[in-house]
């Protein structure tokens, strides 16, 4: 079941010089329970589509579809709210919240708070492997924990499809790997759809297709798949 769909996106920025078209007519799918891994160099338009698809930006044209309803404008926060969790490079953990508090705090914006909030972070850390950590703040968690604490906030609500930008950048390859691992694991367990766009050979290890994207289309054809 598609979770995710671009269908002939363009995105055209204006500039003092006239217009700069990032996106060409981008289309892609993501299923449930699939990961898919979005490759290239920068300038190519990565970060201008993963907005779209995280319903940060409107096409200009073209149109986006998270699980099964149409990205209109006046729909794109309710949308965010209920259909996306997002992971990214820099963690963006509260500092003065403590693991369980930064979950919680995704769930409060999400309107769910209370006893039922405090249930689901703890579960979610407990999917990441980190009950044993939800005391603890910030600044005494590594850097492969913070991005554990970072995955459990994107799970809550059991989104349809989850968006990570660059999530193994920041951490060296053993930890990587075992982010990269965790992912799997979620992805299948809890079924959303996995879109990671990244520079690291290493998601290709876990991906299920991996495309690439060049001055601003990106390739119908899978450029590997995981084995």
């Amino acid at each position: 079941m598609i979770c995710l769909e671009a269908q002939g996106v363009v995105k055209t920025f204006a500039d003092g010089a006239g217009a700069v078209r990032v996106l060409r007519g981008v289309s892609l799918a993501v299923a449930r329970g699939e990961i898919v891994a979005l490759e290239g160099r920068s300038g190519s338009g990565k970060t201008t589509l993963l907005s779209i698809l995280g319903c940060i930006l409107t096409p200009t044209a073209g149109r986006v579809v998270v699980d099964g309803v149409t990205a209109e404008p006046r729909r794109l926060v309710a949308i965010r709210k209920r259909s996306i969790g997002f992971v990214f490079q820099q963690f963006n953990l509260f500092p003065a919240l403590t693991a369980l508090e930064n979950v919680e705090y995704a769930l409060a914006l999400k309107g769910l708070r209370g006893r039922e909030a405090r249930r689901e972070a703890e579960e979610a850390l407990d999917l990441v492997g980190l009950a044993d950590r939800s005391g603890f703040l910030p600044r005494d968690l590594s850097g492969g924990q913070k991005q554990r604490v970072a995955i459990a906030r994107a799970l809550v609500r059991q989104p349809a499809v989850l968006l990570a930008d660059e999530p193994t950048a920041n951490l060296d390859a053993v930890v990587g790997g075992q982010i990269l691992e965790l992912f799997r694991h979620v992805t299948r367990r809890r079924g959303s759809g996995l879109l990671v766009v990244t520079h690291d050979p290493r998601v290709r290890a876990v991906a299920d297709r991996v495309l690439e994207i060049r001055d601003g289309r990106v390739d119908q054809e899978p450029v590997c798949c995981a084995s």
